[in-house]
């Protein structure tokens, strides 16, 4: 990586902090940093379950604690046991808290309008569209993708996803059971490998490959949440496979799909795949595709050569 291009995101960085009041311990002249105020709003008016919290702001519990026990001093949260469920410990406001909520959300806009009001209705425009553009990119970039066992929590809650979408997509919907099976020991190492894309811990995205008479490898459950379509996670998910896939001796990769997932067939056309003439007897596919990957570097047979 380019060392202008960390030098500048430092830089930007520097500069957002001290316009945003990142640096001032009583945050839009409150009694409390940043970190706690976040905490707070956060929280919200129907409160969180602080494994929630912990994804959604990424912080170790024991500073989440911290933060909470200091919003817990100054009369603003209450933490306790969840309603539904006693095991799950659940933050609220309290009316003390929602008051102190308010008054930050009107703080918040007075502080988004004194970094617009200086400029020009074309540069308000230009900083809004640049900031949009910089929430999506860093969203992108918190984005995991990692090795999940095929009948993990994860896996199974992104082929139920999978399932459903192919359920509403397909014009004579979709019965798993009909189509051609994917055992879980084909996707699992060594066989194969299963991948599981997460954003705040939470799974957006899975794909997965398996090998064929180890020239060739088969695409699998390509699925990506939409509310991070857009973002690449597909394209990375493609990626990703497509190294291992190499990695392990395989030479092409293929895959099946139907014509009504346009977005994701526009993405293999656009990732290098060509049409290929019907490789299975998928009853629900349409449309296959075949890419020849580049040599990659195997460590011997494809079951030694996967890397998790």
């Amino acid at each position: 990586m380019p060392d202008d291009e960390v030098a500048l995101v430092r830089r930007f960085n520097r500069a957002v902090t001290q316009r945003v009041g990142a640096l001032d311990d009583h945050y839009l002249a409150r009694d409390r940093p940043l970190g706690a105020a976040r905490v707070l709003w956060e929280v919200g008016d129907r409160g969180a379950d602080l494994r929630a919290l912990r994804a959604r702001l990424d912080l170790d519990s024991g500073y989440l604690s911290r933060l909470l026990r200091a919003l817990e001093a100054d009369g603003l949260v209450t933490v306790g046991p969840s309603a539904e469920d006693g095991r799950v410990r659940t933050a609220r406001l309290t009316a003390k808290g929602r008051r102190e909520r308010q008054l930050y959300d009107r703080r918040s806009d007075a502080l988004a309008r004194s970094l617009l009001d200086p400029l020009r209705p074309e540069q308000r425009r230009r900083l809004v569209a640049a900031m949009e553009e910089v929430e999506r990119l860093l969203t992108a970039a918190l984005v995991e993708v990692e090795v999940a066992d095929p009948a993990s929590p994860e896996a199974e809650l992104c082929l139920r996803a999978y399932f459903a979408e192919l359920d509403r997509r397909f014009g004579v919907g979709f019965e798993p059971a009909r189509s051609l099976p994917v055992d879980p020991d084909e996707v699992r190492l060594p066989a194969g490998v299963f991948l599981v894309a997460s954003l705040r811990r939470e799974p957006v995205g899975c794909g997965a490959i398996t090998f064929r008479d180890g020239r060739w490898a088969e695409l699998k459950r390509m699925w990506v949440a939409p509310e991070v379509r857009g973002l690449g996670v597909g394209r990375r998910l493609l990626g990703e496979l497509e190294q291992r896939a190499a990695a392990g001796g395989a030479r092409r990769t293929r895959l099946d799909t139907n014509g009504s997932l346009v977005e994701a067939i526009a993405m293999y056309h656009s990732a290098g795949y060509r049409e290929v003439a019907p490789y299975n007897d998928e009853p629900y596919a349409d449309h296959w595709f075949e890419k020849r990957l580049p040599a990659g570097q195997p460590t011997g047979s494809p079951a030694r050569g996967w890397r998790t």
